[in-house]
């Protein structure tokens, strides 16, 4: 055969076996998707905890790109805060099918599941994403986390960075002594009780409604996000100072505020394996893009808060040894409120021991014990 009869039969070859050159490179990277009519599509409402700012931007931007990238089998229908159910309703409209999934902060559920307050940052623990990551991939935490969330009607897709919070308010903030008898508005957990006994006055609230207590006076202070969020949500107009951890620590009390993605487990179980497959690959896009997103944000937002005076200060290393010695015990207080929590906390001290961390030492829960 010469050359030229040579081509022309393997062209005839790709043609009748459909792989033609013409395939695109979605298809080629995304080997799930085919083209599905209207009346084939998916769709899920989901809820996201983000009031404003990049956070929201971010979750919708993203939603808006499930149709093309499943060829119109799966599309997200994204809603903001309150816009369906209020943030702290979000776990049962998910369990009980009003939405189909929700992007929230798991810390929010700790009075609903205690096992979730070691589902996000606490204070003085895993400091770092990759830290986390360690917990979730390394630890056998993802799977922990999808057995909770699967004994209450739900698939915990998987974490999803967001970064460290900061703290607003009327007063500077410059040592942990300056907490006491601050009325302060915190997510709850662990992180409520680390500052109640520091001093200050606890209160939760939704993140949709931290702006209009600082505006009220109802709260001196407020923890909520970072200062990009922070920022479009107008903080600065109702607070004057900033407190952050130490240098290298930008949050004592939430360094990494996790989020996550969760759907209706019967809604998860009907999706196909294929889906089911491309949901929770593309979380992790979502994370990563999400992540990048905040950092990017907040990093030029410190200066717009320069130049509406807002005074920024930062708390001292003395303050981070008496956060540690007030958290250490309600770690384990928390971890032995339920079965989950102490399994799940296990392996997140597992991982603070060890010299790849080395956050804790045996002397530091002397007398401490997890009740499995």
């Amino acid at each position: 055969m010469d050359g030229e009869a040579h081509s022309k039969s393997r062209r005839s070859f790709l043609k009748s076996s459909g792989l033609v050159a013409g395939l695109t490179a979605a298809t080629v990277a995304a080997p799930w998707v085919r083209k599905a009519g209207a009346a084939d599509a998916i769709t899920w409402k989901i809820q996201t905890s983000w009031p404003a700012g990049v956070g929201l931007e971010t979750f919708q931007n993203w939603c808006g790109t499930i149709k093309d990238k499943t060829g119109g089998q799966l599309v997200f229908q994204p809603f903001k805060a309150k816009d369906i159910v209020g943030d702290f309703e979000l776990f049962d409209g998910v369990k009980n099918g009003v939405l189909e999934a929700m992007n929230s902060f798991s810390l929010y559920w700790a009075g609903k599941l205690p096992a979730t307050a070691f589902l996000s940052s606490y204070t003085m623990g895993l400091r770092y994403p990759h830290e986390w990551d360690i917990f979730f991939y390394s630890k056998g935490g993802l799977q922990a986390a999808r057995d909770l969330y699967a004994a209450q009607g739900l698939y915990y897709v998987n974490r999803i960075h967001h970064g460290p919070n900061i703290i607003h308010s009327k007063t500077p903030i410059r040592s942990i002594e300056d907490f006491r008898d601050l009325k302060l508005r915190v997510p709850g957990g662990m992180i409520a009780e680390t500052f109640a006994k520091a001093g200050a006055k606890t209160t939760l609230l939704p993140g949709g409604e931290v702006f209009s207590a600082l505006e009220k006076g109802t709260i001196d202070a407020a923890d909520y996000t970072g200062p990009a969020v922070n920022w479009a949500l107008g903080f600065q107009q109702v607070t004057k100072f900033i407190s952050m951890g130490p240098p290298g620590l930008m949050s004592v009390y939430q360094p990494v505020d996790l989020m996550d993605f969760a759907v209706n487990l019967n809604v998860w179980n009907q999706l196909p394996d294929d889906l089911k497959k491309f949901v929770e690959d593309e979380i992790q896009v979502y994370s990563n893009t999400h992540f990048g997103a905040i950092q990017k944000a907040d990093m030029e937002a410190w200066q717009k808060f320069l130049d509406a005076g807002i005074e920024i200060n930062r708390l001292g290393p003395d303050d981070l040894q008496k956060f540690q010695e007030i958290a250490v015990p309600i770690w384990f207080e928390w971890a032995n409120k339920d079965k989950d929590a102490a399994r799940i906390f296990k392996l997140q001290l597992e991982v603070m021991e060890n010299p790849t961390v080395g956050y804790v030492t045996p002397d530091m829960y002397q007398g401490l014990s997890i009740k499995l």
